[in-house]
């Protein structure tokens, strides 16, 4: 299998996980639910994996980035989540957001060849992302550890696991 092959697989199954994740929220409290007031709630959760894969885009086709106004300040790096449902926009907005930022970074990742995936990242770009291939293998990593995080406010919340039962 190919690296493009491999990371396209790889993208779609860590986001059929997180799919299945938020399934079981529904009420808007589900979605703003924190186990502790620092820990990260779904909305969060789904909000920040569209900031994230729109970050990503940046690196390898900047043209195509673009979130609603106020995204970034709500579930970007540094953002504090809240557990007031007012302070974010609906979830289905939320998810649908996400869905096609990921959709987005699939359609780039579409268009590149082998050889792409190791051309340098432009100037500016963290060290721990030198080349475009890296920036999808992120995404996956990054969704996967904040999808960690969801499981334990699941678990709180009373959802059975997702994986293994």
């Amino acid at each position: 299998m190919s690296q493009k092959d491999g990371l396209k697989r790889q993208l779609r199954r860590v986001r059929e996980v997180t799919d299945q994740l938020i399934a079981d929220f529904t009420t808007l409290e589900q979605w703003v639910y924190q186990v502790h007031s620092n820990c990260n709630h779904a909305l969060w959760f789904v909000g920040h994996m569209a900031t994230t894969d729109n970050f990503l885009l940046s690196m390898v086709a900047p043209e195509r980035t673009g979130l609603p106004d106020g995204f970034q300040a709500k579930f970007g790096v540094g953002s504090q989540p809240s557990s007031n449902p007012a302070d974010y926009p609906p979830p289905e907005e939320v998810v649908a957001v996400m869905r096609d930022r990921r959709q987005a970074l699939l359609g780039v990742l579409d268009e590149l060849s082998e050889e792409d995936l190791a051309r340098a990242t432009p100037p500016g770009t963290p060290d721990f992302l030198p080349d475009f291939g890296s920036v999808f293998e992120m995404a996956v990593w990054h969704e996967g550890l904040h999808a960690g995080q969801l499981t334990v406010v699941r678990r709180a919340l009373g959802f059975p696991p997702v994986m293994g039962s």
